[in-house]
Formats: C-alpha cells, structure tokens, sequence
C-alpha cells in the first residue's frame, strides 16, 4: 500500500495526513486513511446491552447522510455505522432528526451514538467522548482541465488568480502559504465555481468535498478538475468528524473506534468510500 504525503512543505506538521489507494480503488479514486498502520487497538468487545444501540443522524447533507429512496438514512456515514454495528455484532437502529438538534437529542438520552457531520472540538469534546475522525474535509485546488495549469505551489502560483471564498478559512490558507497568489473574493462558493468555469480565474480554492460534488455534476459542465493535493492542517480545517457517545459510555466509544479500525483493514471502508465518492475529495 502505498502512502504519500498531501501537504505542502511550508504547510507540514504533526496533524499531516496520509491517502493511500486501496486495492479495491481506481487509479483515479484517492481514498483517505485516518488510521495509523503502525498502531493498532486491542481487540475491544462492545458492551452488551438488552436494547438496540440507538444511532442518530441527519438525512440532508448527502453524500454523507441523506433520506433514500424508500425515505430511510443513508450515505456513507450511515451505511458505514451499518458496518460498524455488523463488525461489532449488535443490534442497531438508525433515526435521523434535525441536525441542529442531534447533541442536545444524546445529552437528553433519546439516543446513544450521534452519526453525522458535527466538527470535533474542543467544546465538543468537553461534553461528549468521540472516536478518532473518520473522515475530514480536506481543502483542494480546482482549475481548469483545458488550460494545462501546473499543480499549485508557492511558486507555480505567483500571479495566478485564486478564487476563494470571502473571509474563510480557506482565504486565510490561501494568504498564508500562498502569498504571491492573487486572491479573488466571491461571497460564496457556488458563484467562484461559475467563474472558474467560466475561465474567470485560473484556480480555485476551496473545500474539497464540494469541490468533488461539483466537478462530478452536471453544473461544472465537464469543465474542471482538482489539481494538487489535499490541505488538511487542523489550525484551518478543523479535525474531521467521529462518532460521538455520551462520556460515561467509555465502552462502546472504544468499541466503535476499534471496529473503525478493524473496518478499514478488512477494506469495507474502501469499498463504501467508492460507493458515495466517485469523485474523491482527496
């Protein structure tokens, strides 16, 4: 398995990150490894409990956590729970609520495990216990597939339009380790993506997640690829997202981040990965 590093050099320190391509991948899809190969759990069995594991979740961010077909959850972050409980031989069920809702829902023991894009933060963390991230939105570079642009550096983007999102985090990114860039402001991404399109800049700068969800539809126009590797410094992008128990719940946390682990060596989270992400983010 092959590993590289995503960063760039200015950019590096201990929260850099590795991707490695799965057996089971394309050549085009980069799937993201959260987990360090030289470390592992011990074998961790989930607590036994005489009900279902209560998950929650959202159903409107997809491709993360979404209403299928039938109305039931689903997305990777939920199917992957689907897997966790598989590994971990117990008896789940999956509701999904109101994002806004779900941490005072887990407080308030209307369920046990929260599934679903909450950043991990200190504040976060100060109330509830949570796994280590399974996955991260990494920040990309995205230009145009027709102009043969060379792959961002500090260098390569010396007097290169960059489109960013006004006041973000990938602004100030950008104006840290790219200073001879020449940033230009949108209000949102959706109007930055049109103007790279358009061939109104030269790059854009963006989070990488929906960067992929557009390139990948049919609003990009087949006009665009990302460029470069993936940005994910903790300080700018923040830690990624876990499952998150409630902090007396010690047991199943630690079973539920083995069974992650165990997950990703067996390589089901490849293959879930390459279920929702034809267009990897990373």
């Amino acid at each position: 398995m092959a590993l590289f590093s995503a960063w760039p050099a200015a950019a590096q320190d201990s929260t850099a990150h590795d991707t490695a391509s799965r057996d089971t991948a394309s050549p085009s899809v980069t799937i993201p490894n959260f987990w360090n190969p030289r470390s592992r759990l011990e074998r961790i069995e989930a607590p036994q409990t005489a009900r279902a594991v209560r998950f929650l979740t959202d159903d409107e961010f997809p491709p993360l956590h979404f209403a299928g077909p039938d109305g039931a959850p689903t997305g990777f972050v939920v199917e992957l729970v689907r897997a966790v409980c598989e590994r971990l031989s117990l008896s789940c069920t999956i509701q999904a609520r109101r994002f806004d809702t779900l941490l005072d829902a887990l407080a308030e023991r209307q369920g046990d495990v929260v599934a679903a894009a909450i950043p991990l933060t200190p504040t976060l963390r100060s109330r509830f216990l949570a796994t280590r991230p399974y996955f991260r939105w990494p920040a990309r570079f995205a230009a145009r597939t027709d102009k043969g642009l060379p792959a961002p550096s500090a260098k390569a983007l010396a007097g290169k339009s960059v489109g960013i999102v006004a006041a973000s985090a990938h602004a100030a990114y950008l104006k840290a380790f790219f200073p001879q860039a020449e940033a230009r402001d949108f209000t949102d991404l959706a109007t930055a993506e049109g103007a790279l399109r358009r061939g109104d800049v030269d790059y854009v700068f963006a989070d990488g997640l929906n960067l992929a969800l557009w390139i990948g539809g049919i609003d990009s126009s087949n006009c665009c690829a990302l460029v470069g590797g993936d940005y994910l410094e903790n300080r700018y992008f923040g830690e990624g997202i876990g499952l998150v128990t409630r902090r007396e719940d010690t047991a199943l946390s630690r079973a539920l981040d083995e069974a992650l682990q165990r997950l990703w060596d067996e390589g089901k989270y490849a293959e879930l990965y390459l279920r929702f992400f034809p267009v990897s983010p990373f």
